[in-house]
């Protein structure tokens, strides 16, 4: 009876243990990870859009000069990023995958 008992205890443990880190891992996680601010002004073809501070995409303000635009996606070289879109879901921007992701259709 004991070790029952000893082995429900360390099972709990297991299952709150695994519950609270999937809580943590949830609540710490980023929802657009390839989400960059970006002055809109300074595209060039062969560089991409200036990455700068957050504090432009989040305030708004142009006061400074730069125009701060939410970008999704890309790639990113130095201070640079390119092949993304302005749009969550428009474009090359950031792509979920799972069940039924795919673009092929069911067989039969």
């Amino acid at each position: 009876m004991t070790d029952t008992r000893r082995r429900l205890r360390s099972g709990t443990v297991v299952l709150g243990g695994v519950g609270l880190l999937a809580a943590t891992l949830t609540a710490c996680s980023d929802d657009d990870p390839d989400k960059r601010c970006v002055d809109r002004d300074s595209y060039t073809a062969a560089k991409g859009y200036k990455v700068v501070d957050d504090k432009y995409c989040k305030d708004g303000s142009s006061s400074s000069g730069t125009h701060g635009t939410w970008y999704y996606g890309g790639s990113k070289s130095g201070s640079r990023v390119s092949d993304g879109s302005f749009g969550k879901s428009g474009g090359s921007g950031v792509s979920r995958g799972g069940f039924g992701g795919g673009k092929g259709g069911s067989g039969g």
